[in-house]
């Protein structure tokens, strides 16, 4: 259901209900129940709920979970289509990394969410969907008893290629009478859509804003990021800097390292002049290999030395720690190796 809170007390009241019933059937919906299992609301009015309404628009198809906890899950929607999800165990709670659409059309030459290009955008509910599902998968509730305690939006899709439903998600998952999610545990990851990231940085959502930038220098991030064609670094930069300035809240980068294509000393002093005195993170990410490309993962003792080269020069940055290597964590690899094995059986 894509309503939100005061849009499902506005139609309960319009349909005769009392007020209070919104209440209950918000808490039940973030709780991943379907309205025949809303015990506490009339057979009658789950009746007209499901005449009216979807209550559950996406369901856990498959997962695997990987030996150091790291946990994957397809997804299949009502359409029939396919999207996919990860689940990363941390000391300080569970982080559920989602999809914003049914593939994507950024077209990166590292990922194997965009190989088949864009499908679909998915809706509010479906994005919540996915953190409802496993929430209710491992055992959550609402409040205190929530177990997932952090958003990355960083899945198959482009967040800002989705704009209006994902605000309406960033709504809807923080919430009050729902699962609430503090909009400072949510992290969007954008390829550097420069007019959305102005939109959103008046939204009034103080979202953790993270950039894939994968390389300072236009020319080179051109090849493996066609989005750089439309926007250059600087313009990306400009947009973070107003974020910061409206928000208060630092921007991160994203950088994968990819063997003998961005991980040079000179990439890295680039990087450094870029952003040494700014208020950001670059997250180092050992590329997570695609079969279909031939990019390479660079070795750990690499990806060390040009966080050391980083840090000596005045820029806050880490190497992201491996998760998941075992079940191709890399968005898109396990709902390609399902439809390749389902197409199999058809034929």
């Amino acid at each position: 259901m894509n309503l939100d809170f005061n849009q499902l007390k506005e139609s309960l009241l319009n349909s005769g209900e009392k007020a209070f019933r919104a209440g209950q059937i918000f808490k039940s919906l973030h709780m991943g129940l379907d309205f025949d299992n809303m015990t506490d609301i009339s057979k009658e009015l789950r009746q007209k709920l499901n005449e009216k309404y979807i209550s559950q628009s996406i369901k856990i198809l498959q997962s695997i979970k990987a030996q150091d906890g790291t946990e994957k899950f397809l997804f299949s929607l009502k359409d029939g289509n396919l999207i996919e999800g990860v689940l990363m165990r941390y000391k300080y709670g569970n982080t559920i990394c989602i999809s914003t659409q049914v593939g994507c059309r950024m077209g990166c030459a590292f990922c194997a969410s965009g190989l088949e290009g864009l499908v679909r955008n998915l809706e509010p509910a479906e994005m919540l969907g996915e953190i409802v599902s496993v929430n209710a998968y491992l055992g959550g509730g609402l409040k205190d008893k929530r177990q997932i305690t952090n958003v990355v939006l960083m899945g198959s899709g482009e967040p800002l290629d989705n704009y209006d439903n994902v605000i309406k998600f960033l709504r809807l998952v923080s919430d009050e009478h729902g699962i609430n999610i503090s909009p400072r545990n949510v992290s969007l990851s954008t390829a550097g859509l420069v007019p959305q990231m102005y939109k959103l940085a008046d939204e009034g959502l103080p979202v953790n804003l993270t950039v894939s930038l994968h390389s300072p220098i236009d020319e080179e991030r051109k090849k493996i990021m066609p989005i750089a064609n439309a926007y250059s670094i600087a313009e990306i930069i400009k947009a973070c800097d107003n974020y910061f300035e409206k928000t208060g809240r630092r921007f991160i980068f994203e950088y994968v390292l990819i063997k003998g294509n961005n991980d040079t000393p000179k990439h890295a002093q680039t990087l450094i002049d870029l952003l040494s005195k700014k208020p950001c993170h670059v997250n180092l990410i050992r590329l997570n290999e695609v079969k279909e490309n031939q990019l390479k993962s660079v070795a750990d003792k690499d990806a060390y030395r040009f966080l050391g080269l980083l840090e000596r020069g005045g820029v806050s940055a880490t190497v992201r720690r491996r998760m998941g290597d075992d079940i191709e964590g890399a968005c898109g690899q396990l709902r390609r190796r399902y439809l390749k094995d389902y197409n199999k059986k058809e034929i």
